[in-house]
């Protein structure tokens, strides 16, 4: 289909979304991949520090980009190779927020963009266990053999937009919306004389100040955490960003993550999400910890909780299994 777009990946240091590492920009012309590109970079300074966690899921570690520029040194040319295009990503929330709280921790103007996330498109065009990425890529087509890195994730997110705009015979990507009846998600600009930072970067740079003055980490948020306490399930926020992946679905969390589960549902819970305790005929997304991936589907590694969900996959019921990161990533 002739549809124009950039898709672009992140790669952070840490857990927090404004220290991106490296980044990948696949451009698409009349449906075809014209241009792609890459840079290393250094994390703004203060958030530079690298997590085994992440170093293990994408490989770059501090030695590999000791002489890199900044993100502030790199931005400008990354804008530059986007121009005017609207940006494609994979969890668009992320990416996008990667952009903004680097930008703000930066000292810098932000653009604004108008972005389309093929996780949400995804789920309305493909019947699939899990949205993960490389699920997604393969049953668009376009097979995924190096997940993270950021020029290949990039792509394969470039042929997922493709095939998801000939499935609706679209000629751009503001013209799949439109067919199916939904708003195109826009971020405006950010500019640190005018605006207020956002909540990620406050919530970060609190717990910097934290750790420089002795206290202690905010409780569940350091280090492996049981998730023997239920807690209760709060209100979503039906304010949120409607077009953010977690809004109205109907949230299971099962296994140890990285947070506790009652601080997890308050987060889910935030971007619009109603959880609950069980699986049911109401379920719309499964969160898996324990060091879960989306490939474990295939391997048989599960919870109960899990199993319950591919029995009710199995009887037509759309319910999305995501791991520990994609959720992290998708609360910010």
């Amino acid at each position: 289909m002739p549809v124009d777009f950039t898709a672009i990946d992140f790669e952070t240091a840490n857990g927090f979304r404004g220290s991106p590492c490296s980044v990948g920009l696949t451009k698409v012309r009349n449906g075809v991949v014209v241009d792609e590109g890459y840079w290393l970079m250094r994390p703004p300074a203060g958030h530079d520090h690298f997590d085994a966690r992440n170093i293990t899921i994408h490989g770059i570690t501090p030695d590999d980009v000791v002489s890199a520029p900044r993100f502030r040194d790199v931005f400008p040319e990354v804008q530059a190779f986007i121009g005017e295009d609207a940006l494609v990503a994979h969890n668009a929330a992320f990416d996008i927020g990667v952009i903004r709280s680097a930008s703000e921790v930066s000292g810098m103007a932000a653009p604004a963009f108008d972005y389309a996330c093929t996780v949400v498109l995804s789920r309305k065009n493909y019947s699939l266990p899990s949205y993960s990425l490389p699920f997604v890529a393969e049953a668009a087509g376009v097979p995924l053999l190096n997940h993270h890195d950021a020029v290949e994730d990039a792509r394969a997110c470039a042929g997922i937009m493709v095939d998801i705009a000939a499935k609706h015979d679209a000629s751009s990507v503001q013209e799949v919306f439109r067919s199916m009846k939904l708003a195109m998600p826009h971020i405006d600009s950010y500019d640190p004389a005018r605006d207020e930072m956002s909540k990620a970067t406050r919530s970060a740079l609190e717990k910097m100040a934290e750790m420089k003055a002795g206290g202690a980490p905010a409780a569940g948020r350091g280090g492996r955490s049981s998730w023997s306490t239920e807690g209760p399930n709060p209100v979503p926020n039906l304010s949120a960003d409607i077009s953010h992946p977690l809004y109205g679905q109907t949230l299971v969390f099962t296994g140890d993550l990285s947070v506790g589960r009652p601080e997890a549902k308050l987060r889910a819970a935030g971007y619009g999400a109603q959880c609950a305790s069980s699986v049911t005929l109401k379920t719309t997304v499964l969160v898996v910890g324990s060091g879960f991936t989306a490939t474990d589907l295939r391997s048989g590694r599960l919870t109960s909780k899990a199993q319950r969900v591919l029995e009710l996959q199995r009887r037509g019921q759309g319910i999305e299994v995501l791991s520990e990161g994609e959720f992290l990533q998708m609360i910010g």
